[in-house]
C-alpha cells in the first residue's frame, strides 16, 4: 500500500487501458496512483485475441506481465482498493475509497470500462464471454465455420448478421419474441439462407460455459457452437458522472479528440469511452490518453 497521498494523475481503472496510460504517464515523469479493484469485465473470459504479441494469451496473464511492466516505474504507484467517491476541489481533485482513505491529484483519468447487463436466460451468465460472444475479431475465428446463433432484433440484429456471415454460413439470428426486421431485412437475410427464429428463449444447456444447446419457451431447441449477442451496457463505474461528466447517446462517457471529458482536468480511456471494444483498443486509448495528460501539464506549465 502506498504511503503517498497527493499524486500528479489519479487513474482510475487499473486493466489494460488504465496500464497503458499509467506506463505512458510514468515514463513522462508523472507521479501516478492506480486505484484498480480486481475486477475487469472479461475476467471469465479464457482467450485474448487479434492483439499483436499477446494472441491467445488468457486476459489475466496480458494484464499481470502489464502490471510487472509498469511497476517498474518508480513514479509510478499502486492501490488495490474501490473509489467511492470524486469531488473537484480547489487544487484538483479528491478521490476516497473504500476503505477510507483519500488520495488527491491535479488530474483524473477514468478507464473505469462498463458492465455488461445480461439478459434473464437462464445460462447466460456463465457461457458470457466464453461461447457467447459480443466481438467476431476478437474470437470469430475460434468459432469460423460452425453452427452459430445471434441474439438480436431490428436493424442491429440485421447488420450483426451481415457481419457474422462472414465467418460462418451456419448462422440463424434468434429475435427472441417478434421480429423488428423490415420486410426488405427479412428478404435479403433469407436470400443469403439466414434463418431467423422468433421463439422466446428459455434457456441455453451448457458445459462449463461451453453452449450445447438453445432451449426456447416452447421446448423446441437447436444446437450451437457459438452465440453472438451485444447485451446493453452501463457505466462500470458512476464517478465520472458525479463530477459532472457527459455521456454520449450510446452510454459511453463522451471525450474530445484528446481523450478529455467537458470537466477541466478530467480524462477517460478504454471501454467507458470505445464502442468497439478490445483489449487492443483499450490500450491505444490508455496510451493516448497518458500522452494528452502530459501534453495538458507541459502547456499549463509554459501558461
Amino acid at each position: 500500500m502506498t504511503e503517498q497521498k497527493d499524486f500528479e494523475v489519479i487513474i482510475v481503472g487499473g486493466s489494460y487501458s488504465g496500464l497503458s496510460a499509467a506506463m505512458s504517464l510514468g515514463r513522462s515523469l508523472r507521479q501516478v496512483l492506480v486505484i484498480d479493484s480486481g475486477v475487469p469485465c472479461n475476467r471469465q473470459t479464457p482467450h485474448s485475441h487479434n492483439f499483436i504479441t499477446h494472441d491467445g494469451e488468457k486476459p489475466a496473464v496480458i494484464s499481470a506481465k502489464a502490471k510487472l511492466q509498469v511497476d517498474f516505474y518508480t513514479t509510478v504507484q499502486f492501490y488495490n482498493g474501490l473509489a467511492i467517491s470524486a469531488i473537484k476541489t480547489e487544487n484538483g481533485f479528491e478521490i476516497k475509497t473504500e476503505s477510507g482513505l483519500t488520495f488527491t491529484s491535479r488530474k483524473v483519468l477514468f478507464a473505469t470500462g462498463v458492465k455488461d447487463l445480461l439478459p434473464d436466460i437462464k445460462g447466460f451468465a456463465e457461457c458470457w464471454g466464453i461461447s457467447v460472444l459480443h466481438c467476431p475479431y476478437c474470437h470469430g475465428y475460434e468459432v469460423k465455420k460452425e453452427k452459430t446463433a445471434i441474439i438480436a432484433n431490428g436493424e442491429m440484429g440485421f447488420e450483426f448478421a451481415k457481419l457474422i456471415s462472414n465467418w460462418t454460413k451456419d448462422l440463424r439470428l434468434l429475435t427472441n419474441g417478434k421480429s423488428t426486421l423490415t420486410e426488405e431485412e427479412i428478404k435479403i437475410l433469407q436470400q443469403h439462407k439466414i434463418e431467423i427464429l422468433e421463439d422466446e428463449i428459455d434457456s441455453f444447456e451448457h458445459e462449463n460455459g461451453n453452449i450445447q444447446n438453445i432451449i426456447f419457451k416452447n421446448q423446441s431447441k437447436i444446437s450451437v457452437k457459438a452465440i453472438y449477442a451485444r447485451p446493453p451496457f452501463e457505466q462500470h463505474c458512476h464517478l465520472p458522472e458525479a463530477l459532472g461528466c457527459e455521456l454520449t447517446q450510446q452510454g459511453l462517457i463522451k471525450i474530445d479528440a484528446f481523450q478529455k471529458t467537458n470537466i477541466p482536468g478530467v480524462f477517460a480511456s478504454g471501454d467507458s469511452v470505445i464502442q468497439a471494444r478490445s483489449v487492443a483498443m483499450a490500450v491505444s486509448s490508455g496510451s493516448f490518453a497518458g500522452a494528452s495528460i502530459n501534453k495538458e501539464f507541459i502547456e499549463e506549465s509554459f501558461a
